[in-house]
């Protein structure tokens, strides 16, 4: 009887290893299919489109959208829960609103002043950037702690995909779609607490139309859900890569009037 629950043990441990493996292959391979050195060698990226929202699953609001985002050495990285990346959405063909995020803080940027975001949308930009697979892809491969299990192959929307959950040293879980011939992501789940109620929320990511960027693959539609609900579709028209862009683009200016933060 042990020697059969060893021989059990050993086909667990062995069956571990082996998705294990296979998952950091798939990963892999992912980053080849995105451009290899050239992905992950992008310093910033322009992406300029159209952005709609939606609130049970009816259109509320569309804009004309850019979006500037520039990648930091991750090793500069030292205070608790900062990404190394900056981004800046702004809207309006004169960009005339838009949305700040760096270091631990964010702000809606309007002609009145800059107001500081809401900590909730603050942990929700945190959230969808820790877990956005071009961002583990690009960032975090080297973290102590990733783990990346294969768990299977399916059919996802009439296209063969390979999954993998890919969890970091904090447990944080997400599962990618990759295509099976490809390898490039179609689609991504992870869950995220609600800070106040500890409620479970549901995120799903869609990726598509892969266009080659200057010798990266990047998708220019990108649809997101929240609890099976349409939220947030971008459609790109043109992205741009390694524009050398400036700092100043990241940061608040110095003159500008800092506004009252919003209730949470």
């Amino acid at each position: 009887m042990k020697r059969f629950f060893l021989i059990l043990l050993g086909v667990s441990l062995l069956s571990a290893e082996t998705k294990q493996e296979r998952g950091k292959q798939i990963i892999d391979e992912a980053v080849e299919a995105l451009g290899g050195h050239r992905f992950l060698g992008m310093k910033d990226r322009v992406e300029s489109g159209r952005a709609y929202s939606f609130y049970r699953e009816e259109l509320s609001g569309l804009s004309v959208a850019k979006i500037y985002t520039q990648y930091l050495d991750p090793s500069s990285v030292t205070k608790p829960g900062e990404l190394a990346v900056r981004e800046r959405q702004a809207f309006g063909k004169d960009e005339y609103s838009s949305v700040l995020f760096y270091g631990n803080e964010g702000y809606q940027i309007t002609f009145r002043g800059a107001r500081p975001l809401s900590e909730s949308m603050l942990e929700r930009y945190r959230s969808g950037t820790l877990n956005n697979i071009f961002y583990i892809l690009r960032q975090r491969l080297a973290e102590p702690g990733m783990i990346f299990e294969f768990q299977g192959t399916d059919v996802w929307m009439n296209q063969p995909v390979e999954i993998v959950d890919i969890t970091d040293a904090d447990n944080r879980v997400v599962t990618v779609y990759f295509h099976r011939s490809t390898k490039l992501p179609l689609r991504e789940t992870f869950y995220r607490r609600d800070p106040k109620t500890r409620e479970r929320i549901d995120e799903e990511v869609e990726f598509g139309k892969y266009r080659d960027v200057d010798g990266v693959q990047w998708p220019f539609t990108m649809l997101r859900k929240r609890n099976g609900e349409k939220v947030y579709e971008i459609y790109a028209e043109l992205v741009s890569i390694n524009q050398g862009l400036s700092d100043s683009l990241f940061v608040l200016p110095s003159d500008v009037k800092i506004l009252k933060k919003p209730m949470e």
